[in-house]
């Protein structure tokens, strides 16, 4: 029998990490009607400070989305003081994490609601309505799920290594801690199971995407949905965009290049996106992991980079013939 078809109403969903995914929503919301695009995010960078429960990717995403994220930095608010850190530094608490003073209402508000009972995922929605966003911010999970990173320093939470450490360290593994007892967020299989189109944006494939796909049964699901799956690759011309995902490949073995990000994701995705710098890989990866390559432009200067992006990413997506991913043995 063959795989069902995507339904031509659903979503298109966008599995997403921190600044790399936040600026391809934006184009994905410029691209098409906000009601039809929905995030889910990595919950594996949360933190708690000071007695509130922190969410920097989902906060980055909802920021940028609705226009308060500091362009400079691409997370935390534009224009925001840093008044009560500061009184914390003096105080001798712990002052090493960035937290603003506008970004603090954010945690204070998520945190008693936490407590009330609320889950995160309802308050996360919350926000994202109170910030006027007309898209839907699932996280990957409500359940307490925590990156570690493996050093030779020894194990250390994300934060600890990626701002405390500013990612000085080198990588020799991950594990995502609360991931055994986790389950999907309500609404996420669903998004997946009757998306148009699935996108995984250009994040860090081990520590943005890495704690998404440990949620049980999400990596299942896009192995399984009838929608076609596409990857943009956060490696252009051999490096990172942004962040240490270039380091991270080299160090757990990998080849830093586009390619090799195919590698990674070539079992779930029926499309990948490369930049026109790495047009030389094209064939390599579609003959390595037999998905389609479409050869793009990839950075994202401005607003019309971002939309082109979204948009031709999913038109690659849409147009891509199904790789029999539903059939056994055929994925």
């Amino acid at each position: 029998m063959p795989p069902a078809r995507p339904e031509p109403g659903g979503p298109i969903v966008v599995i997403a990490g921190g600044v790399g995914a936040a600026r391809f929503l934006e184009g994905a919301l410029a691209a098409f009607p906000p009601a039809d695009v929905v995030a889910v995010v990595n919950v594996g960078d949360d933190l708690e400070i000071a007695g509130l429960h922190i969410s920097p990717d989902i906060d980055t995403v909802t920021y940028t989305l609705a226009g308060l994220v500091n362009p400079a930095t691409g997370w935390g608010v534009r224009g925001d003081r840093f008044t009560a850190l500061d009184r914390l530094r003096a105080l001798g608490g712990s002052g090493w994490f960035n937290l603003g003073d506008t970004d603090l209402g954010t945690h204070l508000y998520r945190s008693e609601r936490l407590r009330a009972g609320a889950p995160l995922s309802a308050v996360t929605a919350e926000i994202a309505a109170a910030s006027g966003l007309g898209c839907a911010i699932l996280p990957a999970t409500d359940g307490r799920l925590r990156t570690i990173v493996e050093t030779d320093a020894g194990e250390l939470p994300f934060q600890e290594y990626f701002v405390r450490r500013r990612a000085a360290d080198i990588v020799r593994g991950l594990r995502f801690e609360g991931a055994e007892s986790a389950a999907p967020a309500p609404g996420v299989t669903e998004a997946i199971g009757r998306a148009r189109a699935i996108v995984i944006a250009p994040s860090n494939p081990f520590l943005s995407i890495g704690p998404v796909l440990a949620v049980p049964g999400l990596r299942d699901c896009l192995l399984t949905t009838p929608a076609p799956v596409a990857a943009v690759s956060p490696i252009v011309g051999g490096a990172a965009v942004k962040g240490p995902a270039a380091a991270n490949l080299r160090s757990l073995g990998h080849d830093v290049s586009a390619l090799g990000v195919a590698r990674l994701y070539a079992d779930l995705i029926d499309v990948f996106v490369i930049d026109e710098q790495d047009a030389a890989l094209a064939a390599a990866v579609e003959a390595e992991t037999g998905v389609r390559c479409l050869v793009t432009q990839t950075l994202m200067h401005g607003p019309a980079e971002k939309r082109a992006l979204a948009e031709r990413t999913v038109a690659a997506a849409l147009a891509a013939t199904s790789r029999g991913k539903n059939d056994d043995g055929d994925a």
